[in-house]
Order: C-alpha cells, then structure tokens, then sequence
C-alpha cells in the first residue's frame, strides 16, 4: 500500500487519480492545486504523481527533492527548460516524465518505433491526434511522444523532422519528415493514430481513450513501481519491461 500525492487534485484527471488509487488500495495522501503547500504533501506521501500545469513544475520539484520523494509528471506542454530541472531533479530522486501514462499508449509507441525502423523512408509518416475542445496544448503531449518514437526508429531528431499545421501552397511532401495534425472538438478523452503511407499501401497503428481512467491507472503503476528506485530519469516502457 503506497501513500500516494496527488499535484493538480481539483483538475479532471486529478479527480480521477483519486478514485482510481483507492479502487487500488492505495491511500491517497493528500492533493494540491495552485498556491497549495507542495513541500508538506510531499514530506507526507511515499510517491508525488503531477497532473497539474508548467508553470508550477519548478516548485513541485524542489518540494520533491528536499523530502526525498519519488514524483511522476504527467503534464503536458512541458518545454525544454523543464526538461532541464527534470534532468537536474533525477540527480537526487527517481522521476518518470511522459507525454502519457498510458499502458496501451506504451505500447503503441514501441510498434511505432519498430515499424519506423523496419519501414525505412520509403514510406511517409503521418501523426494524426484528436482531443476535447478544452485542451489548450497543441500537438499533443501523446502525439509528440508517438513522434519521438518514429524519429528514433529513424535515427533522427524530431525537431528537424516535424511538419506541424500544413496551410496554403506548401510544396510536395519532403521525404523522411514526420507530420503532425491536431483536431478540437466535443469530449474526446484522446484518439492517436500513427499513419505509415507508401506506394499502394498503407499501415496505421491507433489508440482509442474512452476515459481519464486508463491515464490514472497508468499511473498509478508507474507510481508504484518508481518507489524504491535509485535517482535518476525513469520511461513508461521501462514500467512496461520494454526497456532496460
């Protein structure tokens, strides 16, 4: 049984890590939002799990360290500053970042990595994602994760191959580029779709999110399973086994 910290409580997902860690039999320890007191929830829980905003990571991370606890960040939009204090933070404490706690997401990006690898650049890649009309990030946090994971069967920087958000006359398609397109709208909770295109054929690799349950549930063993572990910057596949 874990004592487990919730960082963005009143949020959707906040709410539905709550009750997915009691449905586990795990004790919620306590839950902040904005200006609430990270550095005591976190001398008050076995493991910290950060669903909140960019903006709030520096302190949350600090809190973390200073009490020796383990933290998951599931917050999206996260820029490459944050990645820094992660990097700088998992010098003192286990962390595990990720675009999305996901088990079946994990999964996905390892075929897509796979297959990108396998493929090669005759065939096109094209990154498709859906969310409700409330999420204010763009592309996805999931949807850039499923990038990284071609780019690396690739063995190329994503920053380099990206194409996001095509309009007017854009030219024919650059070969070994890696698209991007994000649709808004209703409640959707989050669709992906990893789109491999050559001549004659096509393969598409795709996840379908009903609810923030699966996220919570995710995360909830990502939790679990970084308690204990030495400092340093931890993945979901590695929660999965798919990684050493």
């Amino acid at each position: 049984m874990a004592r487990i910290g919730i960082i963005g409580s009143a949020g959707r997902m906040g709410q539905a890590l709550a009750a997915a860690i009691t449905e586990a039999g795990h004790v919620v320890s306590g839950g902040i939002d904005r200006d609430g007191d990270a550095a005591a929830l976190a001398g008050d829980s076995d493991v910290l799990v950060d669903f909140s905003a960019p903006e709030a990571l520096e302190f949350t991370l600090d809190s973390a360290i200073h009490a020796g606890t383990p933290i998951v960040i599931g917050t999206t939009g996260l820029a490459e500053r944050h990645h820094w204090l992660i990097d700088a933070a998992a010098v003192s404490i286990p962390v595990l970042q990720t675009g999305n706690t996901s088990l079946g997401v994990t999964l996905l990006a390892h075929l897509v990595r796979e297959a990108a690898e396998r493929l090669g650049e005759d065939w096109d890649i094209e990154i498709v994602e859906t969310h409700h009309r409330m999420k204010v990030d763009a592309p996805s946090g999931t949807a850039l994760l499923l990038g990284e994971a071609a780019a690396k069967g690739r063995r190329v920087d994503l920053h380099d191959a990206a194409v996001r958000g095509r309009d007017g006359i854009t030219g024919r398609r650059e070969a070994g580029t890696i698209g991007f397109a994000a649709l808004r709208g209703g409640s959707v909770a989050g669709d992906h779709t990893v789109h491999f295109l050559a001549d004659a054929e096509r393969l598409s690799l795709s996840h379908m999110a009903e609810n923030r349950a699966i996220f919570a549930k995710g995360a909830i063993r990502a939790a679990t399973w970084l308690q204990g572990r030495a400092p340093g910057r931890y993945t979901m596949p590695q929660v999965l086994g798919l990684e050493g």
